[in-house]
């Protein structure tokens, strides 16, 4: 464990731009900035990773509160992606609704934009100019189809370190539920189902699988993409009060334990407006299915290694995989094209 001394220190190195050789102190996750440093539970000895923690990939989860004004919300997430390219991440995270949260559906329609819009060409300049990756999970699109449905797609894009888009996965599962405490969310009211799931993509992390909140409860899905050759599963999501602290964090390990990938949740956080909130608590689940970072409360991030001969490892000791009995009970996801 760091002991209170390094802790201290390493908050005050978070200010002043802390080095390599510090981050690699984390074993493996850092929460900053406010909240508590999360280090991984020991890991089964058979497994231990081979590789100098400095060596391995490096992502940052990003947590914010959008609110209306995209503008405003642009800065913030700014603010978080340059200080991960600071901190040597290759990659970063931005949960759903990054580019704004509408008080209705009337407004989330007034502020929606196309991928070729002046908000998401801002996007593209800020991965280019911090040099590195870019998830952005669940941007607000007007797609092809927009003068006939007048309906948008929740659009998760990955962009790479040229700010170019590699791949775009527009959410299938609409969240159209009503739980008392929370109130009724009604996504399809302006919102259209997407059509087909995307491919992993291959990042300098790994290769990614796209998914957004509510699709965390089909793990049909998650299966699909690591059948695909995903690594890593990201989940950028708005969580509400009631399903936050009931579900998050069990579904969250859950898709990593049964498909042996990282899983990256990056989360809304705080009150939006005055008529909805999120739970936050953005983290990073490795394979073994520990949450090795994780974010409280309060805008800011959490950084992770993601060590992939640690994967392999779990895959080669746990093959789960080889022993599924389809004969039983058929094909629960098809591997994608």
């Amino acid at each position: 464990m760091i002991s209170f001394q390094d802790r201290k220190y390493l908050q005050l190195g978070f200010i002043t731009k802390p080095s390599h050789q510090l981050l690699s102190l984390l074993c493996p996750g850092l929460r900053i900035p406010r909240l508590s440093v999360l280090c991984a539970q020991p890991r089964p000895r058979a497994m231990a990773s081979s590789s100098s923690s400095w060596e391995l990939p490096l992502v940052a989860v990003c947590q914010l509160t959008s609110t209306p004004d995209k503008q405003q919300n642009f800065k913030t997430c700014a603010e978080l992606v340059r200080e991960a390219a600071r901190l040597g991440a290759c990659l970063a995270f931005l949960p759903e609704a990054f580019d704004f949260i509408a008080r209705d559906p009337a407004e989330t329609l007034r502020l929606s934009e196309p991928l070729g819009g002046d908000l998401f060409r801002e996007y593209s300049q800020l991965a280019r100019e911090c040099g590195l990756w870019l998830s952005l999970g669940g941007f607000h699109e007007r797609g092809q189809d927009w003068e006939q449905t007048k309906k948008i797609y929740n659009c998760h894009v990955l962009l790479n370190n040229k700010g170019s888009i590699m791949a775009t996965y527009r959410k299938t599962h609409l969240c159209d539920v009503e739980l008392p405490g929370q109130g009724p969310m009604r996504e399809s009211n302006s919102t259209m189902p997407g059509p087909s799931l995307e491919s992993p993509v291959s990042t300098p992390a790994g290769k990614i699988g796209l998914a957004i909140c509510y699709d965390i409860r089909f793990p049909e899905l998650s299966l699909a993409l690591a059948q695909a050759g995903a690594e890593i599963l990201t989940y950028p999501s708005a969580f509400g009060s009631v399903t936050g602290p009931a579900h998050w964090e069990v579904l969250l390990r859950a898709r990593a334990i049964e498909t042996q990938c990282y899983v990256v949740a990056p989360a809304q956080c705080g009150r939006h407006h005055e008529t909805r909130a999120s739970y936050g608590h953005s983290m990073v689940v490795d394979p073994w299915g520990t949450v090795v970072a994780h974010c409280s409360e309060g805008e800011g991030l959490c950084l992770a290694r993601i060590d992939l001969n640690y994967l392999r490892q779990i895959r080669q000791h746990l093959p789960v995989f080889q022993h599924r009995r389809p004969d039983l009970y058929g094909n629960l996801s098809h591997p994608l094209s």
